[in-house]
Formats: C-alpha cells, structure tokens, sequence
C-alpha cells in the first residue's frame, strides 16, 4: 500500500501526518497487519529519524461523527496519547487549507472534543489558536499515586528521582505532566533527570516533565521531556501545564497572554483565573511525500 503523509511542525514539534478520510491507512494497518499493536511498531519505524521519515510521533486525521474530525497521536515509541497541543494546530490549518475554508473548527481527541480558531496572518500565513479545556491539579486525573492516601494535589512539593529532589507541581492538561521552576534549565541533563521523572513510581501513565524558568510574569522560558518521545523542541500541552502551574503559584499573571520560550520557538498561553488555557502559535507544513507499507 501506498499511503501520502506530510510533515508538519508547531514551534518545533514536528509529526507525521495521514489524511484518514482520504486513505483509511489505520484501517489497512489494523486489518493487514492483524493485531493492534503493529500500529506502534509502524509508528515507531516512520518515526526514527536518518532511519525514516523521522518525526515527534504520527498523527492519523479520522472521520468523526461528533467533530468536523477525530485526531489520533501517537508518540514516537508507538504509545498513543490522548492530546497534542501543537499537533492539533496543524490539523487545523491543514484543515483550513485543504478541506474547507472554515476559521473556526472542531477535532475530536482521546481528551476531548477540542474547539480551533485559524487566525490569517497575511497571504500565506496563520496562526492557529486551540481551547485546551481546563488544567486539573487534582491526582486521580493527572493520574499521580503518592505514598500519602491522604493528598489531594501535588504543588511545590518534594518529589525524588534518580537520587535528586525537585519542587514540583503535577497537573493534567489533556496529558499528564509535572512541572518543575529552576533558575537555568541549560544546566538541566534533560534525558538523564526527565527519564528518571517520566517513569517514576508516583505516575501509572508515565508523565511528561517541564524545566521552567521564570523571566518575569508574562514570559517563561521551559525544556520539555515528553513521555515516549524524549525531549522534544516544543510541547503545546506542556507549555499550558508550565503557565497554569505558573499562575496557579503566583509567578505568572492570569487571564493575559504569556510567552513561553521553546527550543523551537515561542508559543503564547492564556491561563484564567479559573485555569481555562487557549494555546496559540504557528504551524507550519515542511513537506509531503508517498510511503510504501
């Protein structure tokens, strides 16, 4: 089978995409290939970079029959997430561009139906904003078991691994996260400690972990180690999980745009008072090509 897939990327973070709707590829896969999980291991083939097409993970763009579409991402080890704020971005304008020229769009995910605005910003560009639904601090969503029955949340407390403390805050933003202020996340070694923390005890689901330094209250500067895909250049979920956990300790202002710093770029999040997230930035298509099955 020959099946079409474009790269795109949002800040950096940069996925295999399959129009589904054309070509039901996760069909193919599931009824050729017979069990479930060759999906991961094709995923996790097309995603080795200088290997293959080489990318963050795969995005497979579905029919839905409660949103224009239904979105499925999967990391670049073939484990599936649930959401992915940058990835859903460029369904959005891939959307706008290809399918129909609505502005406004809804997608369906594991987390969600998730509602889109395409923001034109000159002739052959555009912004791509994304209603993230609410942060959730509470453990048993996150999901986060401590040792302690008794808790509730997890901010700005002690959390060990590897051998070392951090000041954490744990949250849900679609996918779990834990992130933790530092004064430099250069001096971070993000593959040792991220792992450590990725598969700590405390997180059933694994989590991804966020390395964030305050510049001053309406822009942070963060790393990012994404659970299955290591450290990755930008993270839409995890920028909204560093602004809420910013306001929700008071180092970052509420219900106003506030600039997150990326490997890849800049994307902008509005948190309110009550932890609603809008996740803005750009996406961008790199190329598109054939691959054989």
């Amino acid at each position: 089978m020959k099946a079409e897939f474009f790269k795109m990327h949002g800040a950096g973070n940069d996925y295999i995409f399959f129009d589904c709707i054309k070509t039901d590829i996760l069909g193919y896969i599931s009824d050729n290939f017979k069990r479930p999980e060759n999906i991961e291991k094709f995923v996790s083939h097309i995603s080795k970079r200088r290997f293959s097409i080489g990318g963050d993970g795969a995005v497979f763009i579905c029919p839905s029959n409660v949103a224009d579409v239904k979105m499925r991402m999967f990391n670049a080890d073939g484990s599936e997430g649930k959401m992915c704020g940058n990835a859903i971005r460029c369904i959005g304008r891939y959307l706008y561009e290809n399918l129909f020229k609505k502005t406004d769009i809804t997608v369906e995910t594991l987390s969600g139906i998730k509602k889109l605005k395409i923001v034109l910003n000159g002739e052959n560009s555009c912004l791509v904003s994304v209603d993230m639904g609410k942060a959730d601090f509470s453990l048993d969503k996150i999901p986060m078991k401590t040792k302690d029955p008794s808790d509730k949340d997890f901010i700005l407390k002690n959390l060990l691994a590897g051998g070392k403390e951090y000041i954490s805050t744990a949250l849900s933003t679609g996918n779990p996260h834990v992130v933790i202020f530092t004064d430099n996340t250069e001096k971070i070694n993000i593959e040792k400690e991220g792992k450590a923390i990725e598969n700590h005890p405390f997180f059933p689901e694994r989590v991804n972990v966020e390395f964030a330094k305050i510049i001053d209250t309406d822009t942070v500067k963060m790393r990012v180690w994404e659970r299955g895909s290591g450290e990755t250049l930008s993270c839409g979920t995890g920028a909204c999980a560093t602004v809420a956990a910013g306001v929700k300790n008071g180092f970052l202002k509420h219900s106003e745009p506030v600039k997150v710093i990326l490997k890849g770029g800049e994307l902008s999040v509005i948190c309110t008072d009550d932890f609603c997230l809008n996740l803005t930035g750009n996406a961008e298509k790199i190329y598109g090509g054939v691959y054989e099955i």
